[in-house]
């Protein structure tokens, strides 16, 4: 996969990170993703004046885009100190295991880099042992934890 790159999308290739953020979502056993996900990121991505999220995409040579990670900074108030929270990692089925997560690995670490942070931080759900053992090769460290959600009325 040596031909392929990873980049920051572009507001064209929302709809195709759409599609593969609804991918993840049903591999992750989870709700799917809003109906108009491609339009929210878009004003995230490109509609405000200082935007926080990042969205990189995995292309193949002729241009097709098979995977994605979105990050933004966060805080660890137990530290003292901004960080880079990776939201999602996710490449199509059919494209894992031919470097494209490490690629998107590298480019999110070189991210946190621009930005002047010296972590990223991420999760993944216990049960997805594939990944668990991709991010252990790369040296990240897990950490048990389980995540909550509490929606709360504008």
């Amino acid at each position: 996969m040596s031909a392929a790159r990873v980049r920051h999308a572009q507001r064209s290739d929302l709809p195709r990170v759409a599609e593969l953020a609804a991918q993840h979502a049903r591999y992750e056993r989870a709700e799917p993703p809003v109906a108009d996900l491609a339009e929210r990121l878009a004003v995230l991505l490109f509609d405000v004046p200082s935007p926080l999220l990042g969205c990189l995409v995995a292309e193949l040579p002729e241009g097709e885009v098979v995977g994605y990670a979105t990050c933004s900074p966060a805080l660890s108030t137990w530290e003292g100190r901004e960080y880079l929270h990776m939201d999602c990692l996710f490449l199509a089925p059919d494209h894992r295991g031919l470097g494209l997560g490490a690629l998107l690995m590298d480019a999110v670490a070189d991210r946190a880099r621009s930005l002047g942070l010296a972590e990223v931080q991420w999760q993944t759900p216990v049960w997805n042992e594939g990944a668990i053992r991709f991010y252990a090769r790369r040296g990240a460290l897990g950490a048990d934890k389980r995540r909550f959600s509490m929606r709360v009325e504008p």
